[in-house]
């Protein structure tokens, strides 16, 4: 069953929610990437929703607003729809939204978020809001990411102002900077990665590990940035292994449905 969650007024502040028939295993929250551009929307997370789905996991696809998207009556107090923080606004609405609809059901589920790219950014950004995250080639330093220039100079769209003239802005927006998160965290990378280098999650893995935070890093070779969101890859059964042990849920070739 497929039901949609609105969290505000933007038609970009829409949760779609996929049940799966039965006792659920587990809830999963999928955040996609795309350097927060409009043309990129939750549709890249369709392939690793229909596979958990399939799985027996309940899940929620997030959209939020990102540049490029105009709302009819922006909230007050944002200049334009889409600039920093918009997006990790609209995450944590999102979340509590699902979190909302979750303590209605009849089912008591523990919430995994799924992020890529800069949905990894805000997955790790709100982890305070699931029991534990996923992060797919996550970007985790803004000031990094606009120094090397990339996903086409994004970080430049999102805050104009370079780090020196904003720098809470850049270190709201850096998981780097807002650890330790608490939770059971794990980042997936490929080695062939040039849109977010593996060397991001490197720099990260080190400093969440000095602060305490559980967090494991798999490096997956050959592997590109888009790769990630590939059900078919090698290394997403790895991670629904990982996703099952920390939420309790059946792990790969158990009973898929709880009695």
């Amino acid at each position: 069953m497929t039901t949609t969650l609105r969290y505000g007024g933007s038609p970009d502040q829409v949760v779609e929610v996929l049940e799966p028939l039965g006792v659920p295993a587990g809830a999963a929250v999928l955040l996609h990437g795309g350097y927060w551009r409009a043309r990129f929307t939750k549709a890249l997370m369709d392939p690793l929703a229909q596979d958990l789905l399939d799985r027996g996991w309940w899940v929620a696809n997030v959209e939020y607003r990102r540049l490029g998207v105009k709302d009819p009556q922006p909230p007050a107090g944002e200049e334009r729809s889409g600039a920093w923080p918009t997006s990790l606004v609209d995450a944590t609405a999102a979340l509590g939204a699902v979190r909302d609809h979750l303590r209605g059901s009849r089912f008591h589920l523990p919430v995994v978020s799924v992020g890529h790219s800069v949905g990894g950014q805000l997955a790790l950004l709100t982890a305070g809001q699931v029991d534990a995250v996923v992060a797919l080639a996550p970007v985790t330093d803004l000031a990094r990411t606009r120094e090397e220039r990339l996903g086409e100079d994004a970080v430049r769209g999102v805050i104009p102002e370079p780090p020196q003239e904003r720098p809470e802005a850049y270190a709201e927006g850096s998981p780097l900077h807002q650890l330790p998160v608490g939770r059971p965290t794990l980042l997936v990378h490929g080695d062939a990665d040039t849109r977010v280098p593996l060397s991001h999650s490197e720099a990260y893995l080190r400093r969440a590990r000095e602060l305490g935070d559980d967090v494991g890093l798999t490096v997956v070779p050959g592997l590109d940035h888009l790769g990630l969101i590939r059900p078919d890859a090698p290394h997403w059964p790895g991670v629904v292994d990982w996703v099952s042990r920390c939420s309790g849920a059946p792990a790969p070739g158990d009973d898929l449905v709880r009695p």
